[in-house]
C-alpha cells in the first residue's frame, strides 16, 4: 500500500470561481490571525501558543465571524496547522521566521479527512463535491487510484486544481535485470555506467531569451513600491503574468522531462547507484565579495535546471515501487570522481578535466562515466536489505497523524 497525490484541473462556473476566491481569503486572513496572536502572545505576555491553543479558540473565532462557517472545520483546522508547521520549521532552523502572507500569494486550502469534500471519479476525470460550493468539474487521470484521503485545492496561474492523495496499490511493470551507476551533472544531466549520456535540456536557457525580451518592456512601465505607497499599473501586472506563464511552461517542461528519464531508467534496471549529493550547499550563493558571483549563480542556475534532486526522488520511487534497489553512494567516503573505476587509484583533478585518464593503469574514458562505474562498483559490493536501503532524511515537522497520535494518548491516560 502506497500513498499518491493525484492533481485534477477544475473548472468552476464564474459564480463558484468568485465563491473560491473569496474562500480563499478568508483562509489566508485566518492564517495571518494565527501569526500574529504567537507573536504578540510571545512578545507582550511572554505565553507560547500552540496549535491546540489556536484550535480550541476557533468554535468561539466562527461567532464572531460568522463568514467561516461554511468553510468546514477541518479546513480550517488545517491552516491553524500549516502555522504550527511553520513554526515546527522555524525552531528546528530548518526556515525563517514566518511572516504574514499576502492574498494573492495565498494559493489555497486543504482538506485533512473525508469530510467536507468527495471525488466522483475512478481516476480518470469526473467530478469533486465540495460542501457549501455544489459540484466541480475536473479533469485528470490517475496512474493507480484507491481511497481518497487529503484533498488540496489550489489556484495557479488563473486556474483552479484539486491535488487529491489516495491509498493505493502501485501498479508498475517489473525492472529489468539490468544495473546502472548514476552521475549527475550541468553539462551532461546524466553519465551513466554503461557510457550513455542523457543531454541537458536547458529549458531555461532556451526560454530566458523570451522572458528578456518582455522583462525590457516591463522596465518601462510603473512597478509597485510598498514604502512609497505607489500602486502597480495594469500594464506592469500584464507583462509580469506574461513572465509567469512562461516560467510556468518551463516548469512543467521540466517535470514532463524528468519522468520520462526515470522511467526510462527504473523500467530497465534493477539495481541503481547515485551519488549522495548536498544540493542545498551545491547552490548556495556566493559570499559577499567574491569576484566569480556571476560564474556561481550561472552554476546555481544550470543546477536547478536539471532538478537534480527531483530526478532523484522519481528514480527512488519508481524503482521502489517495480521491486528494485536503489542506492546512495556516500561521496565523501567513495570520491568517485577522483577514483579510477579500473584499479582504484585515487587522483585529485580539477573541473577542467573531463577526461579521466589513470597515471597507474592507462585507463581513460569520460570523467562523469567513471564516475558512475566507481559508484556502481561500490553498489555491488554492498550486502544491503531493501529496508537498510532507504536512507531518507527528511524531518516530519508535524502532521495530523501526530495529532491523532496525541489524543489518544490523551483518552489511555484518562481512562
Amino acid at each position: 500500500m502506497a500513498t499518491k497525490r493525484i492533481t485534477f484541473r477544475l473548472y468552476p462556473t464564474k459564480e463558484v470561481a468568485n465563491k473560491m476566491h473569496s474562500w480563499r481569503q478568508l483562509h489566508c486572513a485566518l492564517y495571518n490571525a494565527c501569526v500574529e496572536h504567537r507573536r504578540t502572545s510571545y512578545q507582550r505576555f511572554n505565553k507560547s501558543v500552540g496549535y491546540y491553543d489556536q484550535q480550541d479558540c476557533l468554535p468561539e473565532f466562527k461567532k464572531c465571524w460568522i463568514e467561516y462557517k461554511e468553510l468546514g472545520s477541518h479546513a480550517l483546522q488545517d491552516t491553524v496547522k500549516r502555522v504550527d508547521f511553520a513554526f515546527r520549521r522555524f525552531f528546528k532552523l530548518k526556515s525563517g521566521y514566518p511572516r504574514f502572507k499576502a492574498s494573492r500569494r495565498y494559493k489555497g486550502w486543504t482538506y485533512p479527512c473525508k469530510s467536507g469534500w468527495s471525488a466522483c471519479t475512478n481516476g480518470k476525470n469526473g467530478y469533486l463535491k465540495i460542501s457549501n460550493l455544489g459540484k466541480l468539474k475536473m479533469r485528470g487521470q490517475a496512474r493507480d487510484w484507491g481511497t481518497p484521503k487529503t484533498c488540496t485545492i489550489l489556484f495557479k496561474q488563473g486556474k483552479w486544481y484539486a491535488s487529491i492523495t489516495v491509498d493505493c496499490v502501485p501498479t508498475r511493470y517489473q525492472t529489468g535485470t539490468g544495473a546502472i551507476g548514476l552521475d549527475f551533472g550541468t553539462h551532461h544531466a546524466i553519465a551513466d555506467s554503461n557510457g550513455g549520456l542523457v543531454n541537458n535540456p536547458r529549458f531555461v536557457k532556451v526560454a530566458q531569451a523570451k522572458i528578456n525580451k518582455i522583462a525590457k518592456t516591463s522596465r518601462r512601465k510603473r512597478s509597485p513600491n510598498f514604502k512609497k505607497k505607489v500602486k502597480a499599473s495594469r500594464r506592469w501586472k500584464k507583462t509580469n503574468k506574461a513572465i509567469a506563464k512562461i516560467q510556468a511552461k518551463v516548469a512543467r517542461q521540466r517535470q514532463d522531462w524528468q519522468h520520462k528519464v526515470s522511467t526510462q531508467i527504473a523500467s530497465g534496471n534493477s539495481l541503481v547507484a547515485t551519488e549522495k549529493l548536498n544540493l542545498k550547499g551545491m547552490t548556495r550563493k556566493a559570499k559577499a565579495g567574491s569576484k566569480r558571483r556571476r560564474q556561481k549563480s550561472g552554476l546555481n542556475r544550470s543546477l536547478l535546471d536539471v532538478g537534480i534532486g527531483n530526478l532523484k526522488d522519481l528514480i527512488k520511487y519508481k524503482v521502489s515501487e517495480a521491486g528494485g534497489f536503489y542506492i546512495e553512494v556516500p561521496t565523501q567516503k567513495v570520491k568517485p570522481s577522483q577514483t579510477c573505476p579500473n584499479c582504484g587509484h585515487q587522483r585529485k583533478k580539477t573541473l577542467a578535466e573531463r577526461v579521466h585518464h589513470c597515471e597507474k593503469c592507462n585507463y581513460q574514458c569520460d570523467r562523469d562515466i567513471a564516475a558512475a562505474m566507481v559508484m556502481l562498483q561500490y553498489a555491488r559490493g554492498q550486502e544491503l536489505s531493501s529496508s537498510g536501503v532507504d536512507e531518507s532524511t527528511s524531518v516530519d515537522c508535524g502532521s495530523f497523524k501526530q495529532v491523532a497520535q496525541v489524543k489518544r494518548q490523551k483518552r489511555t491516560a484518562q481512562q
